[in-house]
């Protein structure tokens, strides 16, 4: 039986940081390319934050999104009537409580995060809550 002889491969333009390899089928395994370098250092996440401070100010500023997000129409009546404080004071109550339980007494008293956090969110910038 006669098989017509084959003709080697032309070569393969390389296209990328590297050569490309012929099929496995023709050469084996495909050579295992080095990973690129790091283009520059990641930054730590925040949220993975050890700073007691820091977590202090995420977890105010996540208290009192929640009550925007699940009280929005509330929200805007105290915005446009400048009750805030009385339409959310229950709900202010509960996060202050639950702040003061996640970050300690001390911390939750010296820092203006909680404050800051209901003037930035809830009051829209305002400074209802001094």
């Amino acid at each position: 039986m006669f098989s017509p002889p084959t003709a080697p491969l032309p070569p393969t333009p390389a296209a990328g940081p590297g050569p490309i390899a012929a099929p496995a089928s023709v050469t084996g395994p495909a050579p295992v390319r080095a990973a690129p370098p790091a283009a520059r250092k990641p930054r730590a996440n925040p949220f993975m934050s050890q700073d007691p401070a820091a977590k202090a100010r995420r977890l105010a500023r996540a208290l009192i999104s929640d009550m925007v997000v699940y009280h929005p129409a509330k929200r805007r009546e105290g915005l446009q009537n400048n009750s805030l404080k009385t339409l959310f004071d229950e709900e202010i109550k509960k996060s202050w409580e639950e702040y003061v339980d996640q970050v300690g007494r001390d911390l939750a008293e010296s820092t203006p995060f909680f404050h800051q956090a209901l003037n930035e969110i809830l009051a829209d910038g305002q400074t209802v809550f001094p």
